[in-house]
């Protein structure tokens, strides 16, 4: 037998076998998780554990619960200072926890309102918005 021969049945015996070996698609889709996934992002627009603890005490002093009381902003805490934002007139749109523009837009009005300088509403979390954030995170000592 030629080694071309040989090469040719090891090849036609190996495709029909990779057919034959597979997995059945249904045995092939069970183990595909259903399970869905949450990222959890933190995003404390610059606020320290310590400060972030201050706006998630504040927030929940306000109505609004942010869950556990930890100084990491992700998604319970946005969401609770969304609903605080658009419970008081300053527009965050959508409740998702994501800190978008609008929540940023939101957030600047607020600041703004109670005095603080965040350089305009455009809704860019930029160096003076980060800053009249942390300043607010100190009013008053903080809240918690």
């Amino acid at each position: 037998m030629s080694a071309t021969a040989v090469v040719g049945i090891a090849v036609g015996s190996l495709m029909g076998a990779s057919a034959a070996l597979a997995a059945p698609p249904s045995a092939a889709g069970a183990a595909v998780s259903t399970q869905g996934v949450t990222i959890q992002a933190v995003n404390n627009l610059g606020l320290t554990t310590s400060e972030g603890k201050s706006v998630q005490c504040y927030v929940r002093d306000a109505g609004f619960s942010p869950g556990t009381i930890d100084g990491q902003l992700g998604t319970s805490s946005w969401k609770a200072w969304q609903r605080f934002l658009n419970d008081r007139g300053y527009n965050a749109g959508t409740v998702d926890g994501d800190v978008g523009p609008a929540t940023i837009r939101a957030l600047q009005r607020f600041l703004t309102y109670i005095g603080y300088d965040t350089g305009g509403i455009d809704g860019v979390a930029g160096t003076k918005t980060r800053a009249a954030w942390k300043a607010f995170s100190h009013l008053g000592g903080g809240w918690c």
